[in-house]
């Protein structure tokens, strides 16, 4: 028996406009230039939910009536919700419409698509629980499995999110981890007592993702047919192939010109022809299959560029200067009680900011320049940085005023008294 399991990522960031060192003190307005096409965050919205989202949900809304046992996931950041609450509730609609048909589950994460379990377990809980309370409020379902930002796992974090009620965790399954084993199986933790591990088959989600329009590539062009049999090779070799990959592979990443959307359209009939390939969301995976053995990740793994590992936003200074500084900021904005100024600092730790900051070279630096807004990593660390001097003049401000205000109640109780 071979089980597939799609899971898509779906997120936008707020980018942050190409905020000057003359803008400090000026504006606290950080994201959505509305001049700059690239930096307009409604416009990049619009123009991938007309490209992806939207022609891509109507297929998926098609095959998953046709086909009942036609399963796939989703896991949601809580700022590309907002985005589409703000931007375009056609879109959030079409989601939803989706999600009612009972054979989509939704994920778990954090709600900026941040990097906080690596620097504040707190902060990181806060985040996974706002994110819970959106896909309650906005699907009426709650998540039962648990998807870090960009697949970043290790052991502490399965102990961390078991604690939180989580029976189930997304990690990459790379090659230098695994070794021997295979992907296509279920796994446990160490110190974990219940939680089981799913990890990403990155050979046959890659072969979508990144090499579909290839022509370079030697399997070019790729089938419905041929990924089928290359699905179908699991059985007897595995239990379940996880497809995960960005949904934004559909019309956007790969442009609907190379046929994606006719490849999507195929797939279901094409893996179902087999009698023993069914498909499963995570929770069934999990309901389904046993772990087949304890797979130790001590170190930070995650789904980006060749390493996989953190190097995508921590492999130099100046990724390493903005989000320390940022984070080092985290009990002087929660004492601020000031709901923007903690907005702001929560939307400037999604990761995307540090990604485009990135200064690796050769496949891997062409990946961040692509999907940069920016027209060197420098740029997008200056812009950064600016708007972080801002947010703690703002910071200032209101610890100052908070004092005073605090001041004048004492002296009205001294008067009393």
């Amino acid at each position: 028996m071979a089980s597939v399991c799609f899971y898509f990522q779906v997120h936008q960031p707020y980018r942050i406009k190409k905020y000057r060192i003359f803008d400090i003190g000026k504006g606290n307005e950080y994201f959505n230039d509305r001049s700059d096409c690239d930096l307009n965050n409604e416009k990049v919205l619009l123009k991938v939910a007309g490209k992806s989202y939207l022609p891509t949900n109507k297929l998926l809304l098609d095959l998953l009536k046709k086909h009942p046992e036609f399963k796939i996931s989703f896991s949601f950041s809580g700022v590309f919700l907002d985005q589409l609450e703000e931007f375009s509730p056609e879109t959030l609609l079409s989601f939803q419409e989706l999600v009612d048909t009972g054979q989509v589950e939704v994920l778990s994460e954090t709600y900026y698509h941040s990097l906080s379990f690596l620097y504040s377990r707190e902060e990181f809980k806060k985040q996974v629980e706002r994110h819970k309370r959106k896909i309650k409020k906005i699907f009426n379902v709650t998540p039962e499995i648990f998807r870090n930002t960009e697949l970043i796992y290790n052991n502490d974090l399965a102990w961390e999110v078991e604690q939180m009620g989580y029976k189930g965790i997304l990690a990459e399954g790379w090659d230098d981890i695994l070794g021997w084993r295979s992907p296509n199986f279920l796994y446990s933790t160490p110190g974990t007592k219940k939680i089981k591990l799913m990890l990403k088959n990155y050979k046959l989600s890659d072969d979508i993702a990144f090499r579909f329009s290839n022509k370079g590539w030697g399997e070019h062009p790729l089938t419905a047919p041929k990924f089928s049999n290359w699905v179908n090779a699991v059985n007897g070799n595995g239990n379940v192939v996880n497809l995960f990959m960005d949904y934004e592979t559909f019309g956007e990443h790969q442009w609907e010109d190379t046929g994606i959307f006719n490849f999507l359209k195929a797939l279901p009939a094409e893996l179902l022809k087999h009698p023993d390939n069914d498909f499963v969301t995570p929770s069934e995976a999990l309901e389904k299959y046993n772990t087949v053995g304890e797979l130790e990740m001590s170190h930070f793994v995650s789904w980006a560029d060749m390493e996989r590992d953190l190097s995508a936003w921590l492999s130099n200074d100046i990724q390493h200067d903005a989000i320390q500084k940022l984070y080092n900021l985290e009990k002087e904005v929660l004492a601020t009680e000031d709901s923007s100024i903690i907005e702001d600092w929560r939307r400037m730790q999604t990761s995307d900011h540090f990604y485009y900051m990135c200064t690796k070279y050769f496949n891997d630096g062409d990946v961040h320049k692509y999907f940069s807004p920016y027209d060197s990593p420098y740029e997008a660390f200056i812009s950064f940085m600016n708007a972080m001097s801002d947010l703690k003049l703002r910071i200032e401000k209101a610890k100052k005023e908070k004092s005073q205000k605090t001041n004048r109640v004492r002296k009205i109780k001294l008067s009393i008294t």
